[in-house]
């Protein structure tokens, strides 16, 4: 992981909002032929991403609580209101206590119960 500078302000995660970094099947590497085909493990493909966030959350003090959301909204300062938005609407599909937090931390609305998926 670089931290020269090399991208610049270019987004260097994913899944993000520009779908830079998307899938590029032309450099995927072939499958290998162990006892079968292989091939690379999409971890996308798990649509469990909230227990381990949820269970973290459950465990902290009302005190690591508020530091967790005030840390958050320092760290996500300048993003996009719609970024913040699936941010916290993410934190409430792990703990609703956690979505409810963070967005009062972002000053940002999210609908009790709306659930945002990654784009």
């Amino acid at each position: 992981m670089r931290t020269d500078g090399n991208l610049g302000a270019t987004t260097a995660y994913n899944p993000n909002s520009q779908r830079i970094w998307d899938n590029q099947l032309e450099y995927a590497e072939p499958p290998l032929t162990l006892e079968g085909d292989a091939s690379h493990h999409d971890h996308r493909l798990e649509d469990d991403h909230w227990e381990q966030p949820a269970n973290l959350f459950r465990k902290m003090t009302p005190e690591q609580k508020q530091l967790l959301f005030d840390n958050t909204a320092r760290a996500i300062k300048g993003a996009s209101q719609e970024v913040l938005e699936r941010h916290a609407a993410n934190c409430t599909r792990a703990d609703p206590a956690y979505g409810r937090g963070v967005a009062k931390a972002l000053r940002v609305f999210v609908p009790e119960g709306e659930l945002v998926r990654s784009k």
